[in-house]
């Protein structure tokens, strides 16, 4: 590579130039993101093996992990049918040990008689003798320079078809002889010294390399510390930027409609409901967008409060619309809403993609002319051809089953409607300030008062008709009931196939007399709402569901769930599902039917056990299914941080928000820190495209 170029571009090179690397193996590298010389420098291992303590060759131990070193004294090569062996003996004052590599005939040129070798790798007792069976080697006599694969704490990387460990290091060691005075700390020298970071060259090499258990903590550190700082001043400037380029409609009044609409409810807010509104009346009285997230537990009363923002919307003439990310919810929403914006004079209309054409086509040319005030949907409302004449305000039910292009759609225009994001999935601080570090935060951390909390058991086979029986006894007394069954696949064929034999044997057997319903995804929007309705107003006792009784579906009568099978769903899942009852002042009972065979599978249910707290549970459900999976935000695509884990890494983050805001405030458009400001214009199209996906 010549030496000549400047940083910037040296480092922007393809990586097929570096020493070591070549054609073949850069194509493989590039299946795993890895294109350029700067990249390959940021390609973290996933794990490190240390490989830098000796054992005597007679304290060597069969099934165990050793690195031993010692003088070659025999080497051979035999081939039995079609694979060959090469063979070697290793000796040192103690002993000697045996060592082989199958189907690597090239490997006996690497040992000679009187060598010395490094060996890392298990051994095994074979043919009544010790043996490494493919150790990792090193042959110091031939290398001048440092061991990188034994002898020392040694990287593991993540791997593709083309590259082997070996390879990956030798090229790593090239990379860093040979380019790593190409690297510019960009972090300001005063936020190092202050916060006791070591030096990015130091870093690289320590991470790849390390020469010790603390020089390889001290690199992580930094690196982690960079990812997430370059990571939050980007979303720093991206949200100034949009709020200060980007107007709103002023919506005026919100404390006088506030009164007038909260004294028309049939019951009184709670003190955090109060709280939050307070929150979103600041935002919607600027002529900046609101962006805000309001997140609250299952049956907190979130849709009551977006209410008062429609309400506001409509009392300054501007539409709204909510969307939801099923007909049944948006159904429910619907209902809810018509009840409590119908003694307002509000029109409330409903458009999903069950409403016939007829019925939309009148609808659409109302939402154009303005006559309708609020509009209920799902996806529908996404679609081309439908126009507002107005919009102000924007309400999203559960954010994460929606992309960030799909409710873009709603927030284009010359005013940008003011956004308010609902999630019954709490949401651990840590992914807050990542996966909605765009949107301001708001909790309501109470319930009405009232609630009794509900109890939670978990349940074995042996004990299912015995549970069962209880529930019927209770139905017959009065009560109502879920049966909800796993989604086994996308298409619902087989869990479909299940539930319905299942709620034929439950009809004519154990629920026989009691009025049952069944409801799944392949029934049509009328079917499903007839036995929502039905179950809502008593007529059927207990509802039998193939896949999930969606977020919000409110029945204050439901007092009892049994979940099938409850070892296949995750823990918010599961949280969720249990907040479909309890919901009114009744004693509730959620029996959790399942055999996990996993420990996390055990934990999962032993938590819904102890605890109705949805926060603690988001905390814990963080931490067995990891950033990556929850919310399914990181199902496809490389991952949002490179080396930075938001669970373990959860101070750091904190940290480097915090001095991102201290710098953002003191230099805005990074005029005095250039290689920074270049480092976070590289990096903030990867943040963005991935947060998108």
């Amino acid at each position: 590579m010549n030496s000549s170029i400047p940083k910037e571009q040296a480092l922007a090179q393809s990586v097929r130039y570096v020493k070591g690397v070549g054609p073949k193996r850069s194509e493989a590298l590039l299946r795993v993101g890895v294109e350029t010389v700067e990249d390959l420098f940021y390609y973290f291992p996933r794990r490190y093996e240390d490989r830098s303590h000796f054992i005597a060759l007679k304290d060597i131990q069969p099934g165990q992990f050793f690195t031993v070193k010692g003088e070659v004294l025999t080497t051979g090569l035999k081939r039995i049918k079609r694979m060959t062996i090469v063979e070697m003996a290793l000796g040192d004052e103690s002993g000697f040990v045996y060592a082989t590599w199958f189907n690597q005939p090239y490997l006996k040129r690497q040992f000679n008689v009187g060598d010395t070798v490094i060996l890392s790798g298990k051994v095994d007792f074979y043919n009544n003798r010790l043996q490494f069976n493919s150790p990792d080697y090193e042959v110091l006599s031939k290398s001048q320079e440092d061991t990188i694969h034994t002898g020392r704490i040694v990287p593991i990387y993540p791997l593709t078809e083309g590259l082997g460990q070996r390879g990956m290091r030798r090229a790593m060691k090239e990379l860093l002889d040979g380019h790593s005075r190409e690297l510019q700390d960009f972090l300001p020298a005063e936020l190092k010294e202050r916060l006791d970071l070591v030096p990015l060259r130091e870093a690289v090499q320590n991470v790849h390399f390390p020469e010790d258990a603390d020089s390889l903590d001290k690199a992580r550190r930094r690196l982690i510390f960079e990812e997430f700082f370059v990571f939050e001043i980007a979303l720093l400037k991206r949200i100034r930027r949009d709020r200060s380029a980007l107007k709103a409609p002023v919506l005026s009044g919100f404390q006088n409609m506030a009164e007038e609409f909260n004294a028309k409810l049939p019951f009184k807010l709670t003190a955090s409901q109060l709280e939050v509104l307070g929150e979103i009346a600041k935002d919607a009285a600027s002529s900046a967008p609101m962006r805000r997230l309001l997140q609250g537990d299952v049956g907190s009363g979130k849709t009551v409060v977006a209410a008062f923002l429609l309400v506001a919307a409509a009392r300054n003439r501007y539409q709204s619309v909510i969307m939801a990310p099923t007909e049944v919810l948006a159904e429910q929403h619907y209902q809810t809403l018509t009840r409590f914006l119908g003694p307002m004079n509000l029109k409330v209309a409903l458009i999903t993609g069950s409403t016939e054409e007829k019925e939309k086509a009148e609808l659409l040319a109302d939402l154009r002319s303005g006559r309708i005030d609020v509009t209920v949907g799902t996806h529908a409302l996404i679609q081309e051809g439908i126009r507002f004449a107005k919009l102000g305000a924007v309400v999203i039910d559960e954010q994460h089953k929606f992309g960030v292009r799909q409710r873009a759609v709603l927030l284009s225009g010359e005013l940008r409607p003011h956004l308010l994001v609902m999630t019954a999935t709490p949401i651990p601080r840590t992914l807050g300030l990542t996966l909605y570090g765009d949107l301001d935060i708001s909790t309501i951390r109470e319930l009405p008062s009232g609630r009794i909390p509900v109890q939670t058991f978990w349940i074995t086979k042996a004990r299912e008709q015995e549970v069962l029986q209880r529930v019927k006894e209770k139905v017959m007394q009065g009560d109502q009931a879920y049966i909800i069954f796993p989604l086994i696949d996308e298409t619902e064929k087989m869990d479909l196939q299940a539930a319905a034999s299942e709620f034929e044997k439950f009809r004519k057997g154990i629920f026989a007399g009691v009025e049952i319903g069944l409801i799944h995804g392949r029934l049509s929007r009328w079917d499903k709402e007839r036995v929502m309705k039905d179950f809502r107003e008593g007529r059927v006792k207990v509802l039998v569901s193939t896949s999930l009784i969606e977020v919000g579906i409110d029945n204050p009568n439901a007092a009892l769930m049994v979940i099938e099978h409850a070892e296949r769903f995750g823990l918010s899942q599961l949280h969720q599902l249990r907040g479909r009852i309890g919901r009114g002042t009744k004693e509730s009972f959620c029996f959790l039917f399942g055999d996990p065979q996993t420990d996390d599978g055990k934990k999962r249910l032993r938590i819904l056990t102890k605890t109705t707290d949805g926060f603690k549970i988001a905390e814990e459900d963080l931490i067995l299914r990891g950033p990556g999976d929850f919310l399914g935000t990181r199902q496809s695509g490389a991952p949002l941080f490179k080396i930075g884990d938001l669970v373990r890494d959860g101070d750091l983050l904190r940290l480097a928000r915090k001095e991102a805001m201290w710098l953002i405030d003191k230099d805005p458009e990074l005029l005095h820190f250039e290689p920074l400001k270049g480092r976070v214009e590289r990096e903030a199209k990867q943040f963005f495209n991935a947060l998108k996906d």
